[in-house]
């Protein structure tokens, strides 16, 4: 192990505050951020990247934060470190009020604000290895936003260390904090060139020693339904119900092997997470998941032709299914060149981390990165049971991947 200062105070203290800032996500919003609340966090950011001397501190009109710590070695590459500001939709994300168990003793963490909410290591593996370290939840109402506030605080600790702490050798270092990755928009076209790096890394994953290089492929899909209004008392052969037909594609989608509930590991899925409407319109959301481009494009079939079945059993109804691109597997682009990983792995067995390769059954900014030429792998940060109200985090889980950031960039020097 490496003598770096004890990181836990200052990463504490980041993600308490940082949790603090309302920053939800909305996928139904136009706008860019989606939300103008996670331009507080951006906000934040700017000025705290200020007093700790970073440069080329940029506040993007796509909302991203960006900024650099100098190089002081020549014939570094420029690595970049990624993470997202906004908070996910799924769950309530107001007003979170983060509260640390310092020194937890092991015993069940109950919540003030919901008391018949339990986190309990009798029900996590990793949860029970981490007696004595002190774990940061929420208070039982809202989620907590260690998805990627921790994120955030690492990077931005990382960048202080290497800005105050004379004597380190690495090349360029580029930070960029992005908003709205939890609906799939977090890589603005223009970002690649604006971060400018030759390889990075998203602070993005969970449990320590995790190495990502490889997720699923991404679509989205929006169907719509149309049916044949009339009045209830007199629809004899006149009404054609929209939310029967919606209920009918729904249903012929939901199998065993294809939903995210019966699935896991390397299986893709397809999952309804959006019903809206009435009996004359109604709009069905869903996502489309699958490690392999062909493996997504049959899933694409299946849910056209679901739709189509439904509009053929009901006569009259019209049914139209919009299906959008939103990432693809990092495995087809990082595979031509293991660098960062192999860069990434060293840092690990530095700090004594053995690198455990894995697989995101999800996506992270750095899918689309690895796709628009920045090659992207994703680290771990600690966080656990994420977008719920049992999200919670270790401090020295974090402490741990900063000390695996600040190692990285040291190696990548070395290596040039």
């Amino acid at each position: 192990m490496t003598g770096f200062p004890d990181f836990a105070a200052a990463l504490q203290a980041r993600l308490v505050t940082y949790c603090a800032i309302d920053s939800q996500s909305d996928e139904n919003a136009t706008t860019q951020p989606s939300t103008a609340i996670q331009l507080d966090m951006s906000r934040h950011l700017v000025a705290e990247l200020e007093r700790i001397g970073a440069s080329d501190i940029t506040l993007t009109p796509y909302g991203a934060v960006l900024a650099t710590v100098p190089a002081t070695v020549a014939d570094a590459p420029t690595i970049g470190f990624c993470a997202h500001v906004d908070t996910a939709p799924q769950f309530n994300a107001t007003g979170v009020k983060p509260r640390v168990h310092a020194n937890w003793d092991g015993s069940d963490i109950t919540y003030p604000d919901a008391p018949d909410l339990v986190l309990s290591p009798s029900k996590s593996d990793y949860l029970a290895s981490k007696v004595g370290d002190d774990i940061i939840t929420a208070s039982g109402l809202t989620l907590l936003g260690a998805d990627d506030k921790a994120g955030v605080a690492i990077i931005m600790t990382m960048a202080e260390y290497l800005l105050t702490t004379p004597g380190l050798e690495h090349g360029k270092v580029r930070l960029a904090f992005t908003p709205d990755e939890e609906i799939g928009r977090g890589v603005d076209p223009q970002l690649p060139t604006d971060f400018d790096v030759d390889f990075a890394y998203t602070l993005d994953g969970a449990r320590v020693g995790e190495i990502e290089f490889e997720g699923f492929s991404a679509d989205g899909a929006l169907v719509k339904v149309t049916g044949v209004s009339a009045h209830p008392g007199y629809a004899k052969d006149k009404l054609v119900n929209a939310l029967h037909v919606a209920a009918h594609i729904v249903a012929d989608l939901d199998k065993p092997g294809e939903t995210p509930e019966t699935t896991s590991d390397r299986e893709g899925f397809i999952h309804v997470y959006g019903l809206e409407g009435g009996s004359a319109e109604a709009e069905i959301r869903f996502i489309l998941r699958d490690f392999e481009r062909e493996g997504l494009d049959a899933r694409r079939t299946r849910l056209k032709n679901a739709c189509a079945a439904a509009e053929a059993a009901f006569p009259g109804a019209t049914v139209t299914c919009e299906i959008t691109k939103q990432y693809r597997n990092m495995r087809y682009w990082l595979e031509e060149d293991m660098t960062p990983v192999d860069i990434a792995q060293d840092a690990y067995r530095a700090e004594g981390i053995t690198p455990k390769p894995g697989i995101i059954r999800g996506g992270t900014d750095g899918s689309r990165l690895t796709e628009l030429g920045v090659p992207c792998p994703n680290l771990f940060t600690g966080m656990q049971d994420i977008h719920g109200p049992l999200e919670w985090i270790s401090v020295q889980d974090m402490v741990l991947s900063t000390r695996i950031c600040a190692q990285l960039v040291q190696i990548a020097a070395k290596h040039g």
